[in-house]
């Protein structure tokens, strides 16, 4: 995922390598499911890469496995949920937003179910799987829905935090997750909200906003930035697109030379959108790129390829930044 002088970069920084986002919501949700009889788990043949195998082995009666049918998953889950259970229903975001797409609109945002639906392996995290197992347009169909709440979390901090409010949270959600190991990027005690964006460091000349996997990159451009150019960059982790923290973005544009966003899903309804709707909306005229995926037949290979090839990487995000401010 990272190139040599990306890994030097955070080397410097002092951050420390955690677990992928999936391993931590697995335990999260086990622990938490270990008190709460009320908490289940419903898959789609997804047990094991969902990282619930030990969740399973534990609480064979807190899981329930529909096999893969996701519109089933979806429908059981909301029969749950109407019956006052606590249910996380985890399968690939990218048939779950896809195939499950009425299901969702219907048995769970319009019948407000308060369901918490887990797209795991998001994004190009399936890698050389290509198009067909990508999910590049969750955010923007789920954005177009009433009554549901999407979150994506950069590091191992704000899923465990993500997944403790998503449990007694007044509304139904869509919790997005990738293969990766991940960068903490947090200390241990630090405060999350669900529609407050988090402002990583600080900055006047660069705001860089990400969301999920794209945040550590986001915050590596930043330092390479002030490394090599003298510049000063602020990092803001998006980890809620919906609802969304038009404030944190006003004050990036206003305060900021230049803004760049980062996503791993198209660049078309999507954070970068978000937030050019919200400067727009509001008059702020910054100077604004996308970075994100286009709309062409997408390149296959790891994920690390994918990013570096559509400029998610450190030095991608660095080259549109100096871009902008030229």
């Amino acid at each position: 995922m990272f190139s040599p002088a990306a890994k030097t970069v955070a080397e410097s920084l002092g951050l420390k390598m955690g677990k992928a986002n999936l391993e931590v919501f697995a335990t999260t949700l086990q622990s938490m499911a270990e008190l709460d009889r009320d908490i289940l788990a419903v898959t789609s043949d997804s047990r094991g890469s969902g990282k619930l195998g030990p969740f399973a082995q534990a609480l064979p009666d807190q899981i329930v496995e529909v096999g893969i049918a996701e519109q089933n998953l979806v429908g059981v889950a909301a029969g749950l949920a109407s019956a006052g259970k606590k249910v996380f229903a985890v399968s690939p975001a990218c048939f779950l937003s896809a195939r499950a797409l009425e299901q969702i609109k219907n048995d769970v945002a319009y019948s407000d179910n308060r369901v918490n639906l887990i797209g795991i392996s998001a994004g190009v995290s399936y890698g050389a799987l290509g198009t067909t197992h990508h999910s590049l347009h969750d955010v923007a169909a789920l954005r177009a829905i009433n009554n549901i709440d999407i979150v994506v979390p950069a590091d191992n901090h704000e899923t465990r935090a993500a997944i403790t409010l998503a449990v007694d949270h007044d509304k139904p959600t869509f919790i997005r997750f990738g293969k990766a190991a991940v960068y903490d990027l947090y200390p241990a005690n630090a405060g999350f909200d669900f529609g407050k964006a988090a402002v990583l460091r600080d900055g006047t000349d660069v705001a860089f906003i990400g969301t999920g996997e794209t945040v550590i990159h986001c915050l590596l451009a930043a330092e390479h930035l002030k490394q090599t150019k003298g510049l000063s960059c602020r990092v803001i982790s998006m980890h809620t697109i919906k609802p969304f923290d038009v404030q944190t973005v006003l004050e990036a544009g206003r305060e900021c030379r230049a803004v760049v966003t980062a996503e791993e899903h198209f660049i078309f309804g999507g954070l970068g959108e978000a937030c050019a709707g919200a400067l727009m909306q509001a008059g702020v005229m910054a100077k604004l790129k996308i970075v994100g995926i286009p709309d062409e037949y997408t390149v296959t290979g790891a994920q690390a390829d994918i990013y570096r090839h559509y400029g998610l990487s450190m030095e991608g995000l660095s080259t549109a930044a100096t871009a902008l401010l030229k």
